[in-house]
């Protein structure tokens, strides 16, 4: 790469990175390893250029911000959902991007297959199911399954499951990315095939109004792992100006802690199907209000907030 390029590319964030607008050590300790990293990059091809003296300088002034004796926060914890989280959506919008893209091209696979294979549904839901489905929609309570299990044990379990496949969606990410688009299919063929039997019975509108109380929330943040994946998979096939090692770290970092941002959502969505969605004759506007307010929450929390953030406290590339 010219010099003169890779100046252009990266002048923003070095000024901005001069600048020390950010008191947060964490973020600070995160602008010192990019710093290095380019550091190291023009050491190498540029090595008595004035970008490099530059930057040598500023890794300088960063290191010592590092290391100088500073005390965390005591609003850490609070500082990590209300701005770093958020923010992480915004730095890989990409991702969470593709992601959604995949599954909803998974869905529609899984819809179509099942529209068009009368087996496929039992293949993917398993015969017990289908056939206990088949009974309550025959006894008239299609979605009695939901208030089969005592609401705590389900609670408990849906919790633990949905939790684990999402640590299990992002460490696949590992596989060239490839992993977790492969959960991102499984899941969401499963799920269009689901939907597109209650539709095929004439229960779609039904199913959506009990359903998604709280597949809002936990199909977004199944989405959202996936994306975690994607990243810490696009950190080791794309390092950039980092070193593969560096790069992959930092992909892990980042994709953890989104992992572990969404537990909260996964929470809240077995609360849902554990306690509300069981109610299945609760008034229709009170299932679009639970409805639309998670898929509001997930829109404002993802998309829009990261974006205002952003404008109030510029820390992306």
């Amino acid at each position: 790469m010219r010099e003169a390029l890779f100046v252009k590319q990266n002048s923003e964030k070095w000024k901005h990175y001069d600048s020390m607008q950010q008191a947060n050590p964490d973020e600070v300790a995160n602008q010192f390893i990019e710093i290095t990293n380019d550091l190291a990059y023009s050491k190498t091809f540029y090595p008595n250029s004035k970008t490099t003296a530059y930057l040598n300088g500023l890794a300088s002034k960063l290191h010592q911000a590092v290391y100088k004796n500073k005390k965390e926060k005591s609003n850490r914890f609070i500082y990590f959902w209300k701005t770093e989280l958020p923010l992480l959506f915004l730095q890989h919008r990409k991702q969470v991007f593709y992601a959604f893209a995949f599954f909803l091209i998974s869905c529609a696979i899984g819809a179509l297959s099942a529209k068009y294979d009368d087996t496929f549904v039992r293949l993917i839901m398993g015969d017990s199911y289908v056939n206990m489905t088949n009974e309550n929609i025959a006894k008239g309570d299609p979605f009695g399954v939901y208030k089969k299990d005592n609401g705590f044990m389900m609670f408990m379990q849906i919790g633990a499951n949905n939790i684990y496949v999402a640590l299990y969606t992002f460490v696949l990410g590992i596989i060239f990315s490839f992993g977790a688009i492969v959960s991102l299919f499984r899941n969401g063929v499963m799920l269009g095939s689901f939907q597109y039997f209650f539709f095929s019975k004439g229960l779609g509108l039904q199913s959506v109004l009990v359903i998604w109380i709280h597949g809002t929330l936990e199909i977004s943040a199944i989405v959202l792992a996936g994306a975690a994946g994607l990243i810490l998979g696009n950190s080791f096939l794309f390092p950039k100006t980092y070193t593969r090692m560096a790069s992959v770290l930092k992909g892990a970092k980042d994709g953890l802690k989104i992992v572990i941002g969404l537990i909260p959502i996964f929470i809240v969505a077995a609360f849902f199907e554990s306690f509300v969605t069981r109610h299945t004759e609760m008034p229709v506007g009170l299932s679009i209000f639970i409805l639309l307010s998670s898929a509001a929450f997930i829109i404002w929390y993802v998309i829009i907030y990261p974006i205002k953030i952003h404008r109030k406290e510029p820390t992306l590339d």
